[in-house]
C-alpha cells in the first residue's frame, strides 16, 4: 500500500498511528470537554437526534476509541503479522472517512439518517477490506480474527444509526448497539492486548533477569475470549440476571488467572508494562462489578462499563500509545516523567467516575472525572503531538509495536 503521490509523502502519512493518534486524541479532548459542559448545563448540545448519554457513548467509542484502535492495530500488524503497512493515500482515505463520520454525527439534524449511518459505519468495513487480502496471506491465521471484530464494529455502528432513524424516543435498541460495539472492543482487547502484554512482560522479565515469559496456553486463550462472547450473548439478548451474572463471574476468574500467569508484579518498575497490567486488573474488576450488579444488585449496572472504558481501556491505550509513539519514531522505550502524571490522572478519572456511579455523587464528580481524563490525554498530546508529524529518527525502523 505504498503511495507515489507526493501529497501523501509527509511523515504524517508514513504510518497509521501518526494521524489517528493525533486526530483521535484531539477529537476526544474537544468532544469530552463539550459533552461535559452540555451535561452540566453550561451550553446546549448540537440538535442531533441522539439523547446526550447515547451521543456521549457513541462518540467516545466510534470517535475517540476507534481512531486509537485503528492507529494501534494498523501499526502493529506489519510487525506482528508481516502485512504491508497501510500508508500514503489509502491511510489518508481512512482518516478522511473517520473525520467525515464525525462531521456527519455532529450535523445529523440536517442530514438524512441513512447518509449519516452509511458514512459512519463504512470506516471499519473499509479498514477490514484493506486488511483482508494481506491477512489471508499471513502465516499466523489468528490475525484473521481482527476482520470479524472490525465487521462487528461496523454492524453495531450501523444498527445504532438505524435505531436513531427508526425512533429517537426509544433509545433501547441504540443502547444495545453501543453495548454490542463495546463487547467487540473487549474481545479485541482480550485477544491482542493479552498477547502484547504477555510478550512485553516476558521481554522486561528477561531484560531484568527476573524470569521468563509465561507459556502460551491455547485453551486458556480460547476460554478468555470465548467467555466474553458468552457474556455478550447473554447481556445483549436480555437473559435473566443469574446466567448473565455467572458468565461475568467466570470472565473475572479466567481473566484473573490469565493475568496472574504473566507475573507483571515482577516488572512493576517498568511503567510501559505496568500500564498494560493495570489495564487488565481494571478488566477483571469490571467483570466483578458486572457480576455484582446482576447477582446482587449492589452496584448500578453502568458501573462496570465505566470501569472498562475509563480504567481498563484508558490504561491500555495510554500504555500502547506511548510504546508505539516512542518505538516508531525511533526513540528509546523510556517514559517521559510527565506521562506518569498522565497515567495518575487517567487512573483517578476512572476511580472518580466509578465512585460517582456507585455512590450517586452527582454532576460535580462526573465533571471532575472528565477533567482528569482530559488532563491525562492532553499531556500525551502536548508531549507527543509534535513527534507525530515529524520524521522519526533512523533507528526507529523495524521495531515491533
Amino acid at each position: 500500500m505504498h503511495s507515489h503521490d507526493s501529497r501523501f509523502g509527509a511523515a504524517l502519512w508514513a504510518s497509521a498511528f501518526r494521524p489517528f493518534f493525533l486526530a483521535g486524541t484531539g477529537y476526544g479532548l474537544v468532544f469530552l470537554a463539550f459533552w461535559a459542559g452540555a451535561w452540566a448545563g453550561w451550553w446546549v448540545p448540537p440538535p442531533a437526534s441522539a439523547a446526550l448519554p447515547l451521543w456521549h457513548g457513541h462518540e467516545m467509542l466510534f470517535g475517540f476509541a476507534a481512531a486509537i484502535i485503528l492507529g494501534i492495530t494498523l501499526t502493529a500488524l506489519p510487525s506482528w503479522a508481516g502485512t504491508a503497512e497501510i500508508r500514503g493515500a489509502p491511510l489518508a482515505f481512512l482518516v478522511a472517512l473517520w473525520a467525515t463520520g464525525r462531521g456527519a454525527v455532529w450535523a445529523a439534524a440536517w442530514l438524512p439518517p441513512w447518509l449519516v449511518g452509511g458514512i459512519d459505519a463504512a470506516l471499519f468495513l473499509v479498514a477490514a477490506g484493506l486488511l483482508a487480502p494481506q491477512l489471508l496471506r499471513a502465516r499466523n491465521r489468528l490475525y484473521l480474527l481482527v476482520l470479524p471484530i472490525f465487521v462487528a464494529l461496523a454492524l453495531a455502528n450501523g444498527l445504532y444509526h438505524f435505531a436513531l432513524a427508526a425512533g429517537p424516543s426509544d433509545p433501547a435498541l441504540a443502547g444495545t448497539a453501543l453495548r454490542a460495539a463495546l463487547y467487540a472492543v473487549i474481545v479485541l482487547y482480550v485477544l491482542k492486548g493479552g498477547v502484547l502484554t504477555a510478550i512485553f512482560t516476558g521481554n522486561a522479565l528477561r531484560e531484568k533477569g527476573r524470569g521468563e515469559q509465561a507459556s502460551f496456553e491455547m485453551p486458556l486463550e480460547i476460554a478468555a475470549a470465548g467467555l466474553v462472547v458468552v457474556l455478550a450473548g447473554f447481556d445483549l439478548a436480555g437473559a435473566p440476571a443469574l446466567p448473565t451474572g455467572l458468565a461475568a463471574l467466570a470472565c473475572a476468574a479466567v481473566h484473573a488467572w490469565r493475568t496472574a500467569r504473566w507475573r507483571g508484579w515482577r516488572v512493576a518498575d517498568v511503567p510501559l508494562v505496568l500500564f498494560m497490567h493495570l489495564g487488565f486488573a481494571w478488566l477483571v474488576f469490571a467483570f466483578l462489578l458486572k457480576a455484582a450488579a446482576e447477582l446482587a444488585g449492589i452496584v448500578p449496572e453502568a458501573a462496570w462499563v465505566h470501569a472498562f472504558t475509563l480504567g481498563s481501556l484508558g490504561m491500555m491505550m495510554l500504555g500502547l500509545m506511548l510504546r508505539v509513539s516512542l518505538r516508531h519514531t525511533g526513540r528509546p522505550l523510556q517514559m517521559p516523567a510527565v506521562l506518569r502524571l498522565a497515567a495518575v490522572a487517567l487512573f483517578g478519572a476512572a476511580l472518580v467516575r466509578l465512585a460517582a456511579s456507585v455512590h450517586g455523587l452527582g454532576p460535580s464528580a462526573i465533571v471532575v472525572s472528565a477533567g482528569l481524563w482530559l488532563a491525562g490525554f492532553a499531556l500525551y498530546l502536548v508531549r507527543f503531538g509534535p513527534l507525530l508529524y515529524r520524521p522519526g529518527l533512523p533507528r526507529g525502523r523495524g521495531g515491533r509495536a
